[in-house]
């Protein structure tokens, strides 16, 4: 099954995301995704898209942000009876209000943090019933996407398994290093939207709690991916193979010379 190619305009050295479309676009990808999330800055991200000629596929929305008192918040804190995750709930809803005024079809949400996230509560999940109600409202879809532990985002896939709106964003890095035994696109394959792909050398044996998650091109860990590419064709996926990789791990190469070797490592991948 052929399909569109995309990366993060946000993984480049010294190159903002506004700049980065462009070289994008020369790279050869066809389409890209942001974390950009207000209304004004999603705006112009997608007009010089469109000026280029590059899809935005999907909006990456918060997950932190800052309490009036200065202390940064945390997908956790919405989990939390406290009222203090109310600005990061702001962001959150205007981050699909921005979804919805440039026309893009999807923001990728995630549902908490750490390997010890707070119980699931009733508070708690209605507030994430406020998040989907404001997108279905928008008509805006919600990709949820796999973190450290599985138990908070199958609640809520399972809460909204009837709601078309709602569906799942796969990233094969955090499966890899975090959650290695759950399958997740035998699990969700069905429901999934997007996907975040980038490499890492699987969850540290010594030190299982250590952060694996490096974001490197495909190919330079040891994820499986004609296995993926299996389930992504065995599910019907339609979206992108999006690469979510960073620049920084690449020492002194150009941002150009970065993205070349990215759309062929994803090109190679494509062709599994």
């Amino acid at each position: 099954m052929e399909r569109k190619l995309g990366i993060t305009n946000a993984g480049l050295k010294d190159v903002s995301g506004m700049e980065a479309i462009g070289l994008i676009k020369n790279a050869g990808f066809d389409c890209f995704f942001t974390p950009a999330y207000d209304v004004k800055s999603v705006a112009a991200v997608k007009n010089e898209a469109e000026r280029v000629g590059l899809e935005l596929e999907f909006i990456h929305g918060p997950f932190h942000a800052t309490h009036p008192s200065g202390s940064p918040l945390y997908m956790n804190h919405c989990w939390k009876a406290s009222p203090d995750y109310l600005p990061l709930m702001d962001a959150i809803l205007g981050s699909i209000d921005a979804a919805a005024a440039a026309e893009v079809k999807t923001v990728v949400l995630h549902v908490n943090g750490d390997w010890k996230p707070p119980k699931i509560s009733d508070i708690a999940l209605a507030r994430f019933d406020r998040i989907v109600s404001h997108a279905v409202r928008k008509g805006v879809h919600i990709a949820f996407e796999n973190l450290r532990t599985h138990g908070t985002l199958a609640a809520l896939m399972e809460r909204y398994e009837r709601i078309p709106e709602v569906g799942f964003c796969y990233d094969c890095g955090h499966e890899h290093c975090y959650t290695e035994t759950i399958p997740y696109l035998d699990i969700f394959g069905t429901r999934t939207l997007c996907t975040h792909l980038h490499d890492n050398f699987g969850r540290d044996k010594e030190d299982p709690m250590k952060d694996m998650d490096a974001h490197y091109l495909p190919f330079e860990g040891n994820i499986d991916y004609a296995a993926m590419m299996r389930k992504l064709d065995k599910y019907g996926y339609q979206g992108s193979l999006m690469l979510e990789v960073s620049q920084r791990h690449y020492g002194d190469i150009s941002a150009e010379e970065f993205l070349a070797t990215a759309y062929d490592r994803v090109k190679k991948l494509s062709q599994l």
